[in-house]
């Protein structure tokens, strides 16, 4: 039924596409036409082996209408002879000039005698040309780059030099990949975690659970330390770590972090509770994986590592208790608004270093928000001071002798969000070096005390008599 339309269909396709062919025939023709004669008329902008990359120091030579390659450094240009009236003159003298004399000489007769009339009187300045070239050619001596061992040895030595580590040096160079100054910081918050659980106080337990979670650091900044070794070599900050200036290895860096890890994530998990040794491993997961390569994508890395910084202090609590209350998210809360004035105040005068490194931070790509979230999270403080005592951590005199310290950490992140210069920035960020070690004394010293829970359990007249 449908056989004659589709017949019909195909033939008016048919037809349709015969004539577009027939139109464009000429066409094409011509602009082939024009290819070729543009190809006769300037050879030398058509596409050779010189103009690749791998090739670049060989040259092409033509020689009836064959290419042949020499692998020989190229020549220096010499000055070649235009003739104005025509183009084919221009063609022959630079052919001359560019190629070596023995393939000078193949050139056949044929090729001259049917040139223009006018060549004949460019013959002799031609022919003087290429004399020229040959004896220059057959007085020069090839262009070979000699080197000399001395040389050599000089060149490799400044490309590469032998990696020798120097084992006095050693212990500073594993302090210095390990950041040996935030690893005592990651374990004074782990430990003050620890105590101010209401818990008896073990210890054993205690000096097992900030051993591992200071190996758990450790390994956290070797790894960090190796991914960015790129970017820190154009940061003054950075310069000098160990894996930059090359004083170990990567592969001894990575096998550092694997000493200081596995060991550490075992003795947490093993010996102290499973929940503290995932918190370790979450951690070294979030400061590794989570805020190392944002730190070059998008201002969310001082989040995360804002979250990084407060897991220290929940790991001691869990350390001690085996469960997770509202006391350690509450010293996690005390460490995440901590670290935005700290940090906050510290990236804004090493703007230049972050913007050298390549590193979005919020000081570099947005500075109003960096001075606002630093005035927010010091006021936070207060708050969360407030909220100790409510959550029957700490007794109500800790948020009034605590109100000080945070209403001039707070002042001076108002000065900061004010300003906005180098001195605000510099004072806020030393007067967070003694508030976090401060502010955490005094929860200490005002820990609720432990209920037993056996006195709980027995009757008021039992316990009056």
């Amino acid at each position: 039924m449908y056989k004659t339309p589709c017949s019909r269909l195909s033939g008016l396709v048919g037809a349709s596409v015969k004539q577009k062919l027939v139109q464009n025939v000429p066409r094409c023709s011509q602009t082939a036409r024009s290819l070729l004669q543009l190809h006769r008329r300037d050879p030398s902008n058509w596409l050779t082996y010189q103009h690749l990359n791998f090739l670049k120091r060989q040259y092409v030579s033509k020689n009836k209408s064959e290419l042949q390659q020499r692998a020989i450094p190229k020549q220096a240009p010499v000055l070649t002879i235009v003739d104005e009236r025509d183009d084919s003159v221009e063609r022959q003298v630079q052919r001359i000039s560019a190629i070596d004399p023995l393939v000078a000489q193949t050139v056949s007769e044929d090729d001259t005698s049917n040139t223009r009339p006018e060549i004949s009187t460019l013959k002799p300045m031609t022919e003087d040309a290429a004399v020229q070239n040959d004896s220059v050619s057959s007085t020069e001596t090839p262009h070979i780059n000699v080197e000399t061992d001395l040389a050599r040895e000089a060149r490799l030595e400044k490309q590469w030099k032998q990696l020798k580590v120097d084992m006095e040096e050693l212990p500073d160079v594993y302090a210095r990949l390990a950041k040996i100054k935030l690893t005592a910081l990651v374990v004074t918050t782990a430990a003050a975690g620890f105590a101010m659980a209401q818990v008896p106080f073990d210890p054993a337990m205690f000096f097992v659970s900030c051993l591992g979670t200071g190996l758990a650091s450790c390994t956290a900044n070797s790894i960090n330390q190796y991914f960015e070794v790129p970017f820190d070599s154009n940061m003054n900050r950075t310069k000098n770590r160990p894996l930059v200036r090359g004083q170990i290895s990567p592969l001894h860096a990575v096998s550092f972090a694997l000493a200081c890890g596995v060991p550490g994530v075992a003795l947490l998990t093993l010996v102290v509770n499973p929940l503290t040794g995932f918190l370790g491993a979450l951690n070294i997961f979030l400061y590794t994986s989570c805020y190392t390569p944002l730190k070059r994508l998008s201002i969310s890395n001082t989040w995360v590592g804002a979250a990084v910084g407060a897991i220290p202090p929940i790991m001691g609590w869990t350390a001690a208790t085996g469960c997770l209350e509202p006391g350690a998210l509450l010293l996690g809360g005390f460490l995440y608004c901590w670290q935005f004035p700290h940090f906050n105040a510290l990236s804004w005068n090493l703007r230049e270093d972050y913007s050298r490194g390549g590193y979005r931070m919020m000081s570099v790509t947005h500075p109003g928000m960096c001075r606002r979230v630093a005035l927010r999270h010091s006021v936070g403080l207060i708050g969360l001071s407030s909220l100790a005592p409510v959550l029957d951590v700490t007794t109500w005199t800790f948020p009034v002798i605590s109100l000080p310290i945070n209403l001039y950490l707070s002042f001076l992140a108002f000065r900061f969000y004010r300003k906005g210069d180098r001195s605000s920035a510099r004072q806020l960020f030393f007067c967070s070096l003694w508030h976090l070690p401060m502010l955490l004394l005094l929860a200490l010293l005002c820990k609720k005390p432990r209920r037993d829970p056996e006195a709980a359990a027995l009757p008021p007249a039992a316990l009056a008599s």
